[in-house]
């Protein structure tokens, strides 16, 4: 009888720490705010649901996010209403993609306070988003795609020791593009380069600047990690090509989209571990102690098709880069 009174007991001791088990477990809403619809940004956005699903089949916790993904097609109307939405949606955490989603997002949140975890944000610092790279400070962290512009530029001297012109192809209204402009003008001034600056917030603008760039004459183009310009190039590709000018360009899906060499960080990486934080967020750990994430932005993707075109060798590519990355002209990475 005893012993049966035991195992009675030991069947309720278990059936209780099960039950205390799954009361322990959450069910989070997860707000991801995509800034535009662009092959990087797409490739982060699917890397983030991905990741978060892989969460959630371990069981411990939920993170739902099917009903709170959206795409604000480059209008900061569009995405504080987005914002606003989420905020009322009482999501956990919100996840913007890209610094002006990231910028709307901050603002929106200072009030409510709710946990937000950029993803490829160019410079978290400068654009205003984070106090310190190592504690951001209020209610924000993330992921940085931060650009070494001046190891794109040297790749571009490597195919090219001759250059004498350059075009700077950038938006005036993305903070990301502002840093590397710089750091671009400085690298070229101090190698007595000269340089030809054109700009554009539209497609239609883009599409007017590389005109104009291509009149110019430059010797090759150079854009930094810009959403305005990436939205553009798959209308914009074929004029340098014609011209025999290549583009280099601060992210691989440029050269998927047609420019000769994109370079920088593995974006479903950078996807995959901006989930990863949300989740440690979401868990208790402290946004505003917990450091932005940089990556290896040494990556070199160059598009075979366009190196043909312009019978360009990028052979010496390789012994200044993480890797080198082959790819060919397409809307959307596989």
């Amino acid at each position: 009888m005893k012993r049966k009174v035991l195992a009675s007991a030991a069947v309720t001791v278990m059936a209780a720490v099960m039950m205390a088990g799954s009361a322990m477990a959450a069910d989070y809403k997860v707000g991801i705010i995509q800034f535009v619809d662009d092959a990087s940004l797409n490739q982060i956005e699917k890397a983030i649901e991905t990741r978060l699903d892989e969460k959630t089949a371990e069981g411990e916790d939920t993170f739902t996010y099917e009903g709170y993904v959206y795409n604000g097609q480059a209008d900061a109307t569009t995405l504080n209403q987005i914002a606003s939405q989420l905020i009322a949606d009482e999501v956990d955490v919100i996840i913007p993609i890209a610094t002006p989603a990231a910028q709307i997002v901050q603002t929106a949140t200072e009030d409510v306070q709710i946990p937000v975890v950029f993803s490829a944000v160019s410079d978290p610092v400068g654009s205003g988003l984070a106090e310190s790279m190592e504690a951001p400070g209020a209610n924000i962290t993330g992921t940085s795609d931060a650009l070494n512009t001046n190891a794109i530029l040297d790749l571009m001297l490597t195919a090219n020791p001759d250059i004498k012109s350059v075009g700077l192809l950038y938006s005036q209204s993305e903070d990301s593009s502002k840093q590397p402009i710089a750091d671009a003008k400085a690298y070229l001034e101090e190698k007595g380069i000269e340089y030809v600056e054109k700009t554009g917030t539209n497609n239609t603008e883009v599409t007017q600047a590389a005109d104009a760039l291509v009149a110019a004459g430059v010797d090759a183009i150079f854009t930094p990690t810009d959403n305005t310009i990436m939205t553009a190039e798959l209308a914009i590709f074929e004029k340098f090509i014609d011209a025999g000018i290549p583009h280099y360009a601060g992210a691989d899906s440029f050269a998927l989209n047609g420019a000769f060499c994109g370079y920088g960080v593995d974006y479903e990486n950078l996807g995959t571990a901006t989930a990863d934080m949300a989740v440690e967020i979401l868990r208790g750990a402290d946004p505003a102690t917990t450091p932005i994430q940089t990556f290896d932005n040494g990556i070199a993707t160059v598009n075979t098709e366009t190196a043909e075109a312009l019978g360009l060798d990028y052979s010496g590519f390789a012994e200044k880069c993480t890797a080198v990355v082959e790819t060919v002209t397409a809307e959307e990475f596989e």
